[in-house]
Order: C-alpha cells, then sequence, then structure tokens
C-alpha cells in the first residue's frame, strides 16, 4: 500500500505528457518519461518532477487545455456550418447553370443530381413574370387595333390606295402578332418554354410591337395634321397612378355649371374618375367618380350625390350633369334622356377658381397625389364645361350629334387645351360615327 502514492503521481505525470504532446503540436521532437524517487516517509503532495512546477499548476494546465480543446471544438462546428451553407449556394447555382446550358453542353454531377427538382422550381418561378407578360402583351395588342381603328375610320374619310395598302399591312401583322402571343400561352400551359426560348420569343414579339408602335404612330401624326381640332379622344389604358390629362385653363368662379363628355369604359370594380377639380384648400371642389362597387357619384366641395348613371358597359356614352348653387339643384343626362335629379347638393357654394382641373384622375392634393385605385380606364371625349345650366333640348343635341350643339364656354374641346402624361394617348374621335 505505501507505494500507492508514487503511482498515482506517477500516471497523472503520464497524462499530462500526453496532453502537453497533443495541445502543442508536433514541436517536441522524441520524448521520454521521467521518474522521481520519494523517501518512504515524504510528504507525496510535495513531490514534484524536475521542471514542472507544483500539483496546483499541473492542474492549471490541465484545465487551459481543457478549456483549448473545447474552444477548437466549437471553431470546427462553426466552420462546418459555413461549409454547409456554402455548398446549398453552389448547388443552387450548378442546378441554375445545368438549366441555362445548352443541350449540347455536359451537365455536371451535383447539378444532375438535383436537376429534376430545380426543373421544377425554376418553372414555377418563370411562369409569373411570363403571365404578366403576356397580359400586357394583350392590352398593348388590343391598343393597337383600337388605333388600327381609327385609322381605318380615317381612311374611309379619305380614300386611298395608300392608305387602305398600310392599313391592310398593319392589321396583318397585328393578327401574326396574336397568333404569336396565343401560341406562347398554349407552351407555358403544356410546360414546352424553357427560359432560353421563352426569351428569345419575347425578343422578338416585342421588336415587331414597336416597330407596329412606330408606323401607327407615324400614320396618326399624318392624320392629326389634317382633322378638326376637336375630333379627338383621349384613352387610359392602365390604371395607374401616373397616367393622365391636365386642362390647360382653370374654372372661374361658377354660381351654375353643366359638364358634358363621351366616355367608353368597362372597368371593374369601378371605372374610376373622369375627372377632377381642386382648389388651395379643397381638393374636391369639383369631381366624377365611380371608385369600388359604388356607382358613379359627383362631389361638390366634398359634399355627394349619386348618379343614376349606367354606362360600365364597353360602350360609348353621352353623359351631363348639371348644376346651380340656388338650393344645390342638379340634374343628371345619359345618352341625351334625363335620368336623376335631386337638390341640397352644397347650396349657395360657388365653384372656387384658380384651380387644377385632371382628367384620369383623383387629386388628393393641388394637380397631384393621385391614387391607382381611383384611376379612370376607359376613353373619354368631348369634356365641354359652361357656367350655366343647360337646357334638355340643348343636351339631347350634344348626345345626338346635331349640328345646334355647342362647345363650352368655359372649357372648349380642343387638342390645343389638354397635354397628356404618363403614356395617355390622343387619336381622332369621330362622335355618333364611332358609336358600338
Amino acid at each position: 500500500m505505501a507505494a500507492g502514492p508514487p503511482g498515482s503521481l506517477l500516471f497523472l505525470l503520464l497524462l499530462l505528457s500526453l496532453l502537453c504532446l497533443r495541445g502543442r503540436g508536433q514541436g517536441f521532437g522524441q520524448t521520454r518519461f521521467i521518474c522521481t524517487s520519494v523517501p518512504l516517509d515524504g510528504d507525496m503532495c510535495a513531490a514534484s518532477a524536475p521542471g514542472t512546477g507544483s500539483a496546483e499548476e499541473l492542474k492549471s494546465t490541465v484545465l487551459q487545455l481543457r478549456e483549448t480543446v473545447l474552444q477548437q471544438k466549437e471553431t470546427i462546428m462553426n466552420q462546418k456550418e459555413t461549409i454547409r451553407e456554402l455548398t446549398a449556394k453552389l448547388g443552387r447555382c450548378e442546378s441554375q447553370s445545368v438549366l441555362e446550358a445548352p443541350p449540347g453542353e455536359p451537365k455536371g454531377g451535383g447539378a444532375g443530381r438535383k436537376a429534376g427538382f430545380s426543373k421544377n422550381t425554376m418553372g414555377d418561378l418563370s411562369r409569373a413574370p411570363a403571365a404578366e407578360t403576356l397580359s400586357q402583351l394583350g392590352q398593348t395588342l388590343q391598343s393597337l387595333k383600337t388605333r388600327l381603328e381609327n385609322l381605318e375610320q380615317f381612311s374611309r374619310m379619305n380614300s386611298s390606295s395608300q392608305t387602305n395598302n398600310l392599313k391592310d399591312i398593319l392589321q396583318n401583322k397585328i393578327d401574326d402578332l396574336e397568333k404569336q402571343v396565343l401560341s406562347r400561352v398554349n407552351s407555358l400551359e403544356e410546360g414546352k418554354l424553357n427560359p432560353k426560348n421563352e426569351s428569345e420569343e419575347r425578343g422578338k414579339i416585342e421588336s415587331t410591337l414597336t416597330s407596329l408602335h412606330q408606323r401607327i404612330s407615324d400614320l396618326e401624326k399624318g392624320q392629326k395634321d389634317n382633322r378638326p381640332p376637336d375630333r379627338f379622344q383621349l384613352t387610359f389604358p392602365l390604371r395607374t397612378n401616373y397616367m393622365y390629362a391636365k386642362v390647360k385653363k382653370s374654372l372661374p368662379e361658377m354660381y351654375a355649371f353643366s359638364v358634358c363628355m363621351w366616355m367608353k369604359s368597362n372597368a371593374s370594380p369601378g371605372m374610376g374618375t373622369p375627372f377632377s377639380y381642386a382648389v388651395p384648400g379643397q381638393a374636391n371642389e369639383l369631381v366624377l367618380i365611380e371608385w369600388g362597387n359604388n356607382p358613379m357619384e359627383i362631389l361638390i366641395n366634398d359634399k355627394v350625390a349619386k348618379l343614376p348613371f349606367v354606362i360600365n358597359d364597353g360602350k360609348w356614352h353621352h353623359i351631363c350633369v348639371t348644376w346651380t348653387t340656388r338650393d344645390g339643384v342638379w340634374e343628371a343626362y345619359q345618352d341625351g334622356t334625363q335620368t336623376g335629379s335631386g337638390e341640397n347638393l352644397a347650396p349657395y357654394h360657388p365653384i372656387k377658381p384658380q384651380g387644377v382641373l385632371v382628367l384620369g384622375q383623383e387629386q388628393d392634393t393641388l394637380g397631384g397625389g393621385f391614387d391607382a385605385t381611383q384611376a379612370f380606364v376607359g376613353e373619354l371625349a368631348h369634356f365641354n364645361v359652361w357656367d350655366r345650366k343647360l337646357s334638355p333640348g340643348e343636351v339631347y343635341s350634344l348626345a345626338t350629334c346635331s349640328t345646334k350643339a355647342l362647345s363650352g364656354n368655359v372649357i372648349a374641346w380642343a387638342e390645343a387645351n389638354i397635354d397628356i402624361y404618363g403614356g395617355a394617348t390622343k387619336w381622332t374621335f369621330e362622335a355618333c360615327r364611332q358609336l358600338n
């Protein structure tokens, strides 16, 4: 039993030597064990190997080595996590490169293992932009077809073989574009288009559309020089907060008014705001709006009256609203016939002058603050304003395009009086000849 303590000390020294060798790497070269003799009556705790220090120092060294090992373990775990993240990103990049590679190029092994999954993922991501592109192309085609119809109407009034030939060429191009768009729809539904082919086909269609748009614009520019100043319409094809027209002239102070126009829209829900007039301190001085599922309303100084119009059917309609400050009496006319009336709409409040008159947008601030959800979508023409109440006979003459019809004495419909912004367009409109 007397040899027990020296044996324990030797075991501790042996363990310490091994730990030191592992902790300090390969800096010691060859090593050897050192044994120290201790007298039988000596103090075991005080014994120490040469150069090893006290037992407390040994214990401290062991703890330090243990802490170092734990830190190294934590570092290794962090590095493994980083490697996993980088590997995942590399795998995604390889998968995408495989999908975009030409058919003849070899595919990497890592990407090939994930090809099925990655292909479906890329397909899902590409379908939404493709569907949005198709929708935009459809709207563009419809706009070009409408402009071509206007050119056709113009060619009837100015018959020439050159105009007819150009019209036929443009019509054929539009038909070809519609077939291409339909082919793209079918290919998308069957999952035949890959990103490369889709990009090439979209580039071809957009190039053709650009060329077609330019040719129609040139033709419209030529006919614009020959048309009367009031035979035009404004078109607002999209619901945006930047597409609008502005009347250059403001309204004077008025104690009565009549506002009449031609409109065509099938926008849903609500066709938006055909016009709005704002003055300093009052953005809703005079507004005509159909917003959401609400009926069309007229606002005067923020006071509201609901109008019994039924015009959201994609057909041309003539509407008029008359008002007088005395008792706030108002009347509404659709297609030459009175459809409603009322009173107490902003009574004894004159329409204030020095404001901003905007077509196609509702103003929340003077001349701005547009909200896309309240934007007008459709076509508008012959917007006229009078500073008096028109008679039923005068309204009927306007709706039937009678030669007795008068232009507005406050705002008269003329191209020189209207500026357009944000993609709104002007082209020829012949009231009562282009109806539906």
